[in-house]
């Protein structure tokens, strides 16, 4: 009896607090959760006229098709290299960037660079798209200056060979500004008398950074590199969509696209959904694997162990 008056004073007093957070738990159960009742299309001969429950079992043909299928280990390879090269130059610029502003003693001036570096997250791909191949493009400003200067042009929007850093740099320029918000927020939480301690011991800017500033963004680094590379097989589709066919499928094949092309576009959605369903799996495998390395370092990850 007493458990269930405890129960029920605690339902009381954050009642409020759970108004709040039902309509988001409502739209993760049906927008998040719902869904993956469609999962089982993946194991079937999926038919849309007769629905999931009628339509004819197919077990794993749907993934040794896409096993025997060397497009898919191109799209495979494509999408851990455009992953690995994003890592690697990607997510070292909004803990920089978070660092930086950090360090500006001018209120203003530092809400003014962070309005300016949020503002192209709410830019669409197509917008994003569109601005690199004004300035990048055949056409663009920077072909239309080595022209008028007799050089010679240097398309970067259909080269291939730079295309995983065209990917990389327009990521950067879109996402890196709204990155750096969960870093700014942890820099804010240390203490500003270690600084001001080791100011007085005699410590430089680098020092103070390198033994203060980044042991406190430490744990929030690691978690977001473990959500990272829990998300390295999801590139992006909207990005590689727009410019697929202008670098070709060789080097913008994604397994995103991969499952669009082959698996929506031609009707076949249980295909798409058993690729889909790969790239889940291996995505959770690696974001497990993630959260264990961090917890052998003594970081607590995505949850404490």
């Amino acid at each position: 009896m007493n458990e269930s008056l405890t129960w029920w004073g605690r339902l009381r007093r954050d009642r409020s607090l759970l108004i709040m957070v039902a309509p988001a738990v409502v739209l993760l159960l049906i927008f998040n959760y719902a869904p993956m009742v469609g999962v089982i299309t993946a194991f079937q001969y999926y038919d849309p006229l007769v629905g999931i429950w009628s339509s004819d079992w197919a077990g794993l043909d749907q993934f040794r098709q896409i096993f025997t299928d060397p497009l898919f280990w191109g799209a495979l390879k494509n999408t851990l290299y455009l992953s690995f090269v994003q890592l690697v130059l990607f997510f070292p610029v909004p803990i920089a960037l978070a660092m930086l502003l950090n360090s500006v003693l001018s209120e203003r001036v530092r809400n003014f660079v962070q309005s300016v570096v949020y503002l192209p997250h709410f830019f669409s791909w197509v917008l994003v798209i569109t601005i690199f191949q004004q300035m990048l493009g055949g056409a663009g400003a920077l072909n239309q200056f080595l022209r008028s200067h007799d050089l010679q042009i240097w398309d970067v929007m259909t080269n291939p060979d730079t295309f995983a850093l065209l990917v990389t740099f327009q990521g950067v320029w879109k996402e890196a500004g709204w990155g750096i918000i969960v870093f700014l927020a942890a820099l804010a939480a240390i203490n500003p008398g270690l600084y001001e301690a080791a100011a007085a011991d005699g410590a430089g800017p680098f020092r103070r950074m390198w033994h203060i500033t980044l042991p406190g963004l430490r744990g929030v680094i690691v978690l977001m590199l473990v959500l990272r590379l829990g998300g390295a097989l999801s590139v992006g589709f909207e990005q590689f969509l727009i410019q697929r066919d202008a670098v070709g499928h060789e080097s913008a094949e994604v397994l995103d696209t991969y499952a669009f092309y082959y698996g929506v576009a031609t009707a076949n959605y249980s295909f798409g959904a058993a690729a889909g369903l790969f790239k889940s799996v291996i995505s959770l495998l690696l974001i497990w694997g993630a959260n264990k390395l961090a917890h052998s370092f003594g970081e607590d990850g995505l949850y404490r162990k």
